[in-house]
């Protein structure tokens, strides 16, 4: 498949690093062993991935913006451009060897999410998107499931742990939510539950506290896989407020349902 030379840029970035990633990972499953534990070397894996992104692609793309969860901001000459970059979403997964961790890349033009990928540098699935190009899983194009009955989706969504986020009303949510559904599931990867989304493994997901890293590669992933993304009030930025809801148009629906009231 011929690829858009934004997205051979973003690619050729997302591979070169997500190949130090599964060589840190190999390494993490050996330091579990040890009482100390993998923690320090898992945020150096992460910092490293991060540089190694910024290299490649501020060499591609001189002077564009770059928003990364370990670097911060670096402004760049080009004020209309932003690379959004998580080089290792999942951390907490990585760190206990699971393989379900990701690269998610967004480029945002004068505010606008134009292109993402989301890789898994553990079993190589790679998502990308571009704006009103479609979606595609390892150069297979994808779409959005299409169920329209709650009690047959799968649904995933996020779990505040100690120290984060609001748990009651998590547990609220969740009681709303888990007795309309077939099944409730915690991933552990905001950008990775959004291709999932897009790719028809999941039919809807939320989550609320997020960083736009977390979200914009995903977002317009699942747009472009014909599903509708929102924050929680439903005709917010979930960029901006942190708070996701997308699925199908059905699902997303029946899920702010639920979900609105008790954000109040």
């Amino acid at each position: 498949m011929l690829h858009s030379a934004l997205i051979n840029v973003m690619v050729k970035a997302a591979r070169r690093a997500g190949r130090s990633l599964k060589r840190d990972l190999g390494e993490v499953e050996h330091l579990q062993v040890s009482l100390k534990g993998p923690a320090n070397f898992v945020t150096a894996a992460d910092k490293r991935a991060e540089e190694m992104l910024y290299t490649d692609l501020s060499k591609a793309r001189p002077g564009y913006g770059f928003i990364g969860e370990e670097g911060g901001t670096r402004e760049g000459a080009d004020k209309s451009h932003t690379w959004i970059v998580d080089p290792l979403d999942g951390t907490t997964n990585f760190l206990h060897g699971i393989p379900q961790f990701a690269i998610s890349i967004g480029l945002q033009r004068e505010g606008v999410i134009i292109a993402g990928l989301i890789y898994n540098p553990a079993n190589d699935d790679l998502y990308i998107a571009e704006r009103g190009k479609g979606a595609f899983l390892n150069d297979q194009r994808i779409r959005v499931a299409g169920r329209r009955q709650l009690n047959e989706c799968v649904i995933a969504c996020g779990l505040p742990h100690i120290g984060r986020g609001d748990h009651e009303l998590s547990r609220e949510e969740m009681t709303g939510i888990q007795e309309k559904v077939a099944g409730l599931r915690r991933f552990g990867a905001a950008s990775l539950d959004m291709a999932f989304i897009a790719a028809g493994r999941l039919d809807g997901y939320w989550e609320r506290n997020l960083a736009p890293w977390d979200m914009a590669a995903g977002t317009i992933i699942v747009r472009e896989a014909g599903g509708v993304v929102t924050g929680i009030a439903g005709d917010d930025d979930a960029l901006k407020t942190g708070h996701v809801v997308c699925g199908n148009e059905y699902v997303h629906g029946e899920l702010l349902k639920i979900l609105k009231p008790l954000g109040k």
